[in-house]
């Protein structure tokens, strides 16, 4: 250990920011640790989006799917066509390109929290097929768990398993992530979304897998071309500071040519690359832009 969080951690108590757990490795080994109690597996909301890229990887890399697949191609009990609406307002022609990206052309994004959790159909597939977009595909980043629920049913439908039992033995297991919970849609399909516990060490081996383009202990668990593209710009954003650089395959760019995987209330998986380092916390706090920005001003700088 080697890193000192005595000025990130006086930071964000000084701001009341609720951090409950801080990992940091750097050059492959552990730089510093902190938790307020104990490192539990706790619901790591959109950091699971990241988690599942990397379940496409893998299926693009056996030729299961490919970044032009279309939603009807596997879907197509659901696309019909309404003759009333442009050929490119017709959510089968969706693909997994711009959901990835996050640019499905929906104004509202199906298959939020509170709608799922209220939801009377059953089969979400179904449901978010039955809903036209707004606009074209690949014009605009709206930020949608739906995009990625679909996603993970694409890959359910090209691999013949869920996300979670396609990953176990491919990304889950070489991490040491053993028995895992991730949430799934009424009829079995991995969330994707959201809905993955694990704890903050496991996921800063995940963060270390993607350091190192997807090896683990000399072995390739996820290809490392794909890493490359999924957390490299794909589209534009805008927001906050650490919201405005733009978004890849399921992942955010971040300042200082970092990029992250990041869930509400303040999961973070952040790679920086050109320090070769590692920071993953997990915390209950709605300020994530604070926790960032104490990364940035206290962490950053000790790297």
């Amino acid at each position: 250990m080697s890193v000192s969080l005595t000025g990130f951690l006086n930071s964000v108590n000084h701001q009341q920011l609720n951090v409950l757990s801080v990992r940091i490795l750097q050059n492959g080994t552990p730089a510093a640790q902190w938790d307020l109690n104990r490192d539990e597996r706790r619901l790591q909301h959109s950091v699971s989006k990241s988690f599942t890229c990397m379940a496409v990887g893998l299926a693009i890399a056996e030729g299961k799917l490919t970044l032009d697949t279309k939603l009807k191609d596997f879907f197509p009990q659901y696309a019909e066509q309404d003759p009333t609406l442009a050929p490119s307002l017709h959510p089968g022609e969706l693909t997994l390109y711009n959901l990835l990206r996050m640019s499905s052309g929906h104004d509202s994004p199906p298959l939020w929290a509170e709608e799922r959790a209220s939801l009377q159909e059953k089969d979400w597939v179904k449901y978010y097929m039955s809903l036209p977009l707004d606009r074209p595909q690949g014009e605009t980043f709206t930020y949608s768990s739906g995009d990625t629920f679909m996603i993970s049913a694409l890959v359910q439908a090209a691999v013949g398993q869920t996300v979670k039992d396609y990953l176990t033995p491919r990304l889950f297991e070489p991490l040491d992530i053993q028995n895992i919970s991730w949430d799934t849609s009424p009829l079995g399909v991995t969330l994707g979304c959201t809905g993955l516990y694990i704890n903050n060490e496991e996921l800063s081996r995940f963060g270390q897998m993607l350091l190192q383009k997807g090896k683990w202990n000399g072995k390739q668990l996820v290809p490392a071309d794909w890493i490359e593209f999924a957390t490299r710009r794909q589209i534009d954003n805008e927001g906050g500071p650490d919201w405005s650089q733009g978004y890849g395959c399921q992942f955010w760019m971040c300042q200082h040519d970092a990029y992250r995987a990041d869930g509400m209330f303040g999961q973070f998986c952040v790679v920086i690359p050109g320090k070769n380092a590692v920071v993953a916390i997990n915390s209950h706090e709605e300020n994530m832009q604070a926790i960032l920005d104490a990364v940035w001003d206290e962490i950053l700088p000790l790297l």
